[in-house]
Order: C-alpha cells, then structure tokens, then sequence
C-alpha cells in the first residue's frame, strides 16, 4: 500500500457514498488494513482530504497551459469550463475542493496570469477574475451536485422555471467575462 493507492481508494470511496460518509474508518476496511496505517501515509483526515482534493484536479491541473497567440476571452471561458467539468466528475467534487490550497499547482496558476498579463489584462483585475470566475464554479457545481441529491424541482410553483445547470453556468461566466473586457479596455489607473 502506497500514498497513490490510499488516494485513489479514497477518491472511489467519495464517489460511492458521499464526503459526509467518507472516513478513514471505512477508507482502511476497505483497504484491508488497520485504521492506524493509514496514519503512516497522512497523519490526518485534513491531510487525506487535501491529498484527494488535488488528485481530483488532475484533468483540469493537466490541461494545455495559454500559449502566447492565443485568444484570452477564449482561453478564460474555456479554463472555467475546464474547473467545471473536473469537479463535476467526482461525488461532491465542488465540496472536497472548496476551500483547498492549489500548492502543487501554483507554477501553473502563475503562467495562467502571466498569460493574461501579456494579453493586456491589468495584473489586479486579472487576479481578481480568476478568483471569481474559480469561486463562481465552485458555488455553480454545489448547487449543481446539492441538486442532484435533493432530486427534482417538482414542488416549485408554475411560474419558477427550471434553471438548466450549465446555460446558467455560461451566462454568469459570460458576465464574469464582459466585466473584465471592459476594465482591460481602461486606461490603466494612476
């Protein structure tokens, strides 16, 4: 048994009975081995959860960096969508990130911002861009996974439409979008 296997038998145990049912308990029976073992590879239930928070993001955390000639509006919807699509594929994704540090992933987070530097986004704004439109995503995909548990809407009054989850998603991210268009379309500020 290694710190992988332990991760990834965690991150199959979050998808068949949910965060709040996740324990290291339940991770070492399964694993067949005593509760106190798994203390050899992360000393605490903190330290497992962080460690699947990052395994979690590795589709997103693998996805092609913004080259130089790239489009930046494009690259900035298409890196959300991205986030999106990676916490929606575990079991209460959005919850197990929320709240992580992306310490592995800080030389990427870098080039990310750089990117949109180069590409005439104000340094400031474009920190603050990323922030949102990461949190947006995360708050999108809870509701998202909080619905899916709650089940249908069929007790809402006849005039609240139905909210389809990713044209939702789209247009808050397009407002995300259109605001950092025009503040990287002002003269820088003094």
């Amino acid at each position: 048994m290694n710190r992988e296997t332990v991760v990834t038998e965690a991150l199959d145990l979050l998808d068949e009975v949910g965060l709040d049912t996740v324990s290291t308990r339940r991770l070492a029976k399964r694993l067949g081995v005593e509760q106190p073992s798994l203390y050899y590879h992360f000393r605490t239930k903190r330290d497992l959860l962080a460690a699947m928070a990052a395994a979690a993001m590795a589709p997103h955390a693998t996805a092609p960096l913004p080259s130089p000639g790239d489009d930046w509006r494009e690259w900035f919807l298409e890196n959300s969508r991205s986030f999106r699509r990676t916490l929606l594929m575990r079991r209460d994704g959005a919850r197990l990130h929320a709240g992580s540090t992306p310490t592995g992933d800080l030389d990427r987070i870098r080039h990310k911002m750089a990117f949109l530097v180069a590409s005439g986004v104000p340094e400031r704004d474009a920190r603050m861009a990323m922030l949102a439109a990461g949190r947006y995503t995360v708050g999108c995909v809870l509701e998202e996974q909080a619905e899916g548990v709650a089940g249908p809407a069929e007790d809402l009054p006849a005039d609240v439409p139905v909210i389809d989850p990713e044209a939702a998603f789209e247009a808050g991210l397009a407002l995300i979008l259109d605001g950092l268009t025009q503040r990287s379309r002002r003269p820088p500020r003094p």
